[in-house]
């Protein structure tokens, strides 16, 4: 099983190669929010993506106008996926997986001020009937072409991994040849205020994960989406290959419904599936891309779990979250960060940590603190959220035959 097409949105940038230049200098990526008001929050910042409000050339300017910010964000990372797939005139019956936490909470939230307010109802049957993600995605896989069936994953923040996975095993069983797979979610008022209640944002705004000192998260949005196919497929359609998907594994936390178990079972139960799935020992993981939220209790569990699964082979395995740079996109995490690996894969080199100043004593690993080259063969991502919900994702540069 093999991807041979990756896209991607966040507020480092549109597409692959704005994200690959983001990432490889080490910048980080956040600002004011200013899609709604966040004055009574603690935080205003997040890692607030360009989305245009004009429909692009490739786009159809009367479903763009209906689309909800998230499902835009989703539409862009899955074309260029196509794209760079070779499937962007002809993705004919290809299965959709998509993975989201918030979906179009943006139309409820519109839905809830124009109920409220009172008066006219214009536009509050629109807004009903494409709050549902499904109607906003089935609008987008038309408008690509696409008329394979339309499954969406919501599993908090776990759900773009779980979204691939998916694929993985449609593809592995011979259910289809190749699926178009991701996840997205967009900033919403909700959310962030939500989270900011909860006290989980970072006060600065800049989240510090693996940091001795952490003191929370920041919000991020954007979409990833990759074409996973099957290796006999790629090479009869003459497809570049970017990585094989080579292990899978999910897994639930029962522990807790926000913190995860103290010494990280569910990951450590997640990584050891999804690596012996694809054969391979710790010591071959020559990077990991961390959840690293930069909450206090989420960051240590993960450590723990690493240094569980990774035993005496600990201090060789790179570690990073990328979340420091774009914050946390909930449902779209898993995904962006599986395109992330994919650029650490094909450029042979590795994203940091941003902002530490001192690493946990917990952090056994190879943390890394700044972009670094290096050879890159295999690679390991892991996404948790809440309820328990964790996955991880091993891809490799090489392709077994």
């Amino acid at each position: 099983m093999v991807i041979t097409g990756a896209g991607i949105v966040s507020s480092m940038g549109t597409g692959w190669s704005e994200n690959a230049a983001g990432f490889r200098a080490g910048r980080t990526a956040f600002r004011e929010v200013d899609l709604f008001d966040t004055s009574r929050q603690r935080v205003g910042s997040a890692g607030q993506a360009e989305v245009p409000e004009e429909a692009p050339a490739w786009a159809g300017a009367r479903t763009w106008s209906r689309m909800d910010r998230g499902s835009r964000l989703a539409w862009i990372a899955a074309q260029e996926a196509l794209g760079q797939a070779g499937l962007a005139e002809d993705g004919g019956a290809m299965p959709i997986l998509v993975g989201t936490s918030a979906g179009a909470m943006p139309l409820g939230e519109a839905y809830y001020r124009q109920a409220v307010v009172g008066g006219s109802r214009r536009g509050q049957f629109s807004r009903v009937e494409r709050y549902q993600p499904q109607r906003q995605l089935t609008s987008m896989a038309r408008e690509l072409g696409l008329h394979g069936p339309l499954r969406i994953v919501s599993n908090a923040c776990a759900s773009g991994a779980n979204a691939i996975g998916q694929a993985f095993h449609l593809v592995r069983e011979g259910r289809a040849a190749r699926v178009l797979a991701g996840g997205y979610d967009a900033l919403s008022q909700l959310v962030f205020a939500g989270f900011d209640s909860l006290q989980a944002l970072a006060p600065s705004g800049i989240p510090r994960p693996f940091d001795a000192r952490r003191d929370g998260l920041a919000i991020g949005e954007g979409a990833g989406f990759v074409v996973v196919e099957s290796l006999a497929s790629a090479r009869e359609r003459g497809a570049r290959v970017l990585a094989e998907v080579a292990g899978y594994g999910a897994a639930t936390d029962v522990h807790h419904l926000t913190q995860p178990h103290p010494e990280g079972d569910a990951a450590l139960a997640t990584m050891t599936t999804a690596t012996r799935m694809a054969g391979l020992e710790p010591r071959d993981i020559d990077y990991i891309n961390s959840h690293g939220t930069g909450t206090p209790l989420n960051d240590i569990a993960e450590a723990r779990a690493i240094a569980r699964w990774a035993g005496d082979a600990v201090g060789g395995v790179a570690v990073s979250s990328t979340k420091s740079a774009i914050g946390h996109l909930l449902g779209g995490a898993g995904a962006v960060e599986a395109v992330i690996c994919l650029m650490a894969l094909d450029g042979q080199w590795l994203p940091a940590s941003l902002n530490i100043r001192e690493p946990d004593e917990a952090c056994i690993f190879d943390l890394v603190r700044e972009p670094r080259d290096s050879g890159v063969e295999a690679v390991l991502t892991n996404s948790f959220g809440f309820g328990g919900a964790n996955a991880t994702l091993v891809m490799r540069k090489e392709v077994a035959s």
